[in-house]
């Protein structure tokens, strides 16, 4: 019984050696071929640009703002915030009675210049015929020399007072045009056709014109707006002006304002307009640079300060054929060129060289070099190299 039980436990022991030993001999003569783990995608076609991005302000196309040129109380105002006028709409009544009394004042310093004026017209017509007179005598041989002088005299004398006037009358006319200039002025109308986009004023406060000129009303345009795209001091060396270029609000993320063209870029920072700005300005400071571009705003969606996250496109192309760009090794000494991992339908891998286009950093454009359904790798890792001659790929981050 025991010596059964000890054969059992032999057989067993030889059965797991055999086991081990077959095993070991299949690993030296048929070795696993290691199985590849790489990532694929074929080529395929689409659309594809290159874009510069840009956050941007949105601000009315054209914006004035209109103050008062004289000082006074405000009387009455005629608008409303978010009213719409037409040019020359009442916006604003200033009190006058100051303005009137200037006018009168002017105007009565001008009537009693010319009735002076005309009180000289008179005596110059005396003098003159006084003149003639010792003129006439003196040429009979009768007249006296003396009294031919003073009516000389006299007569010059007139005539240079008379121009004297003549230039008063023309420093009081000034005057009475300037104050009915100033009496206009209490009445303000709208410089073009618009929306009131602001009111910093109330009737009844007093506006001083000579301290500062004080905004009565903004006015805007608001069917068409202009957008200020920053574009950085790295991409603006990129943009040029008539660039195609698209842009979303916060409001609307997913809807594109497309069919624009960059109108221009401006050539220094807003920072220059700062008083403060010289040239040994902090370099941690970014800088950027303003981009102007124009769009058309029927339905009034869009308004004064609004976000907008622009797309100014450097190229574009499409139907390409695209492949990722983390499938390719660009040429360092030409970025036009490169290689891509393709594979066939026996499962080899081959190495090709392709010429590229347009690269936004996701999609690749290829030129030539790739078909369109062609697989090629994009990403894999083989710790060796296989008995099907595989080569050893690099992974890719």
């Amino acid at each position: 019984m025991v010596i059964t039980k000890f054969l059992k436990i032999k057989y067993f022991v030889i059965l797991i050696a055999l086991i081990v030993a077959v095993i070991i001999l299949k690993s030296i003569f048929f070795p696993t071929q290691e199985k590849p783990n790489y990532i694929t995608a074929p080529v395929s076609r689409g659309d594809i640009e290159q874009v510069v991005l840009a956050d941007g302000t949105i601000s009315a196309f054209k914006q004035v703002s209109v103050g008062a040129q004289v000082s006074g109380q405000i009387k009455k105002l005629y608008v409303e915030l978010g009213q719409t006028v037409k040019e020359g709409d009442p916006i604003a009544e200033i009190d006058d009675l100051s303005q009137q009394n200037n006018l009168k004042q002017s105007e009565a310093s001008l009537d009693s210049l010319l009735a002076q004026r005309m009180s000289k017209e008179a005596q110059l017509n005396n003098n003159q015929l006084t003149y003639n007179r010792q003129y006439k005598l003196m040429q009979d041989k009768v007249g006296v020399q003396a009294d031919l002088d003073q009516a000389k005299t006299n007569l010059d004398s007139t005539k240079a007072d008379i121009k004297s006037l003549d230039a008063d009358i023309v420093r009081a006319q000034i005057a009475v045009d300037t104050a009915k200039l100033d009496l206009s002025y209490t009445k303000i109308n709208a410089p073009m056709d618009g929306v009131i986009v602001a009111i910093p004023v109330e009737e009844g406060q007093t506006v001083n014109s000579v301290q500062s000129a004080p905004t009565i009303v903004k006015v805007a345009q608001l069917n068409k707006m202009t957008v200020e795209a920053q574009i950085s001091e790295a991409d603006v060396i990129k943009v040029k002006k008539g660039m195609p270029v698209y842009f979303s609000i916060l409001g609307r993320p997913n809807h594109f304002y497309r069919g624009l063209t960059l109108r221009d870029v401006e050539p220094a920072p807003d920072s220059i307009n700062s008083e403060a700005t010289t040239s040994s300005s902090s370099t941690s400071t970014a800088i950027y640079y303003n981009g102007l571009f124009d769009v058309d705003n029927p339905d009034g969606v869009l308004r004064i300060s609004m976000t907008a996250q622009v797309y100014i496109v450097l190229a574009s192309a499409k139907d390409a054929l695209l492949v990722p760009s983390t499938a390719i090794d660009t040429d360092p000494s030409d970025d036009s060129k490169g290689t891509v991992n393709v594979i066939d339908a026996s499962g080899s891998i081959s190495q090709r060289q392709v010429t590229l286009g347009i690269n936004n950093n996701i999609q690749t454009e290829v030129l030539s070099g790739l078909q369109e359904g062609e697989e090629i790798v994009v990403s894999g890792l083989m710790p060796g190299v296989g008995s099907n001659g595989m080569p050893r790929l690099r992974m890719r981050m």
